[in-house]
């Protein structure tokens, strides 16, 4: 056998390989500006904060989905740029693998818009996610021209999603609002408050209580004019 021949014999070998559980690891591009990593991380800040007390989720980003019906990393796999997967164990992972997680699929997607990718994220992904997914609530988000839409599986279809009279729109899976604030996409309860990141309810804790300080130093401030000592009240 040449060199040439044992290559190409080897080759063919290693496209039949099924890679053993647990050794897949995620295989997706660098992410295309800071806008989508900036993105990415206030989705898994605020979620994961606002279901810090939850412990049957999985959200990432930027992370492959393999979904080969032969369990081949080398088949069948996509990197939405942002998931969440309900009724599961909460655990890091180093990519999504369907056969190896009951036959789960994400319940949420959102992909970020670029010039690059939007058409795909428009036409073939919108349709993977549909058919083979079946992903119930899908969302896309371009940062720069403020683009927002959202469908929801009806029937095995996506239909879409109608805005409410803040602009936002209903995750069904996530019972929270999509809606864009400062230029980001965002997080909102149902009656409509924004989902802080942790660093947002740092800031609100130290607002309340510099209040609290000025509103205590101006009822002394009113006792002292009453003749009155605070200190000994």
């Amino acid at each position: 056998m040449t060199i040439a021949q044992e290559l190409d014999s080897q080759e063919g070998i290693c496209q039949d390989v099924i890679f053993p559980p647990g050794d897949l690891y995620s295989d997706e591009p660098p992410l295309e500006s800071e806008l989508h990593l900036r993105q990415i991380i206030l989705f898994l800040q605020c979620l994961e904060w606002l279901w810090r007390d939850r412990n049957d989720f999985y959200a990432a980003g930027n992370l492959t989905v393999y979904y080969s019906p032969h369990q081949r990393k080398s088949e069948f796999f996509r990197g939405p740029d942002f998931f969440v997967v309900l009724g599961t164990e909460r655990k890091t992972r180093k990519s999504w693998v369907v056969w190896e997680e009951d036959g789960k699929y994400p319940n949420l997607i959102v992909e970020i818009l670029s010039d690059s990718t939007a058409n795909t994220d428009k036409g073939l992904k919108k349709t993977i996610y549909q058919d083979t997914f079946r992903t119930p609530d899908y969302f896309w988000f371009d940062p720069y021209t403020q683009e927002l839409a959202g469908f929801h599986l009806v029937d095995g279809e996506y239909q879409p999603l109608q805005a409410s009279e803040q602009g936002y729109l209903w995750s069904q899976q996530l019972g929270l609002y999509l809606g864009i604030y400062q230029g980001l996409l965002r997080f909102f309860t149902r009656d409509g408050q924004l989902v802080p990141t942790p660093e947002e309810m740092a800031e609100q804790a130290e607002q309340k209580t510099e209040q609290a300080e000025q509103k205590a130093e101006r009822l002394a401030a009113k006792l002292r004019e009453l003749n009155i000592d605070p200190d000994i009240i």
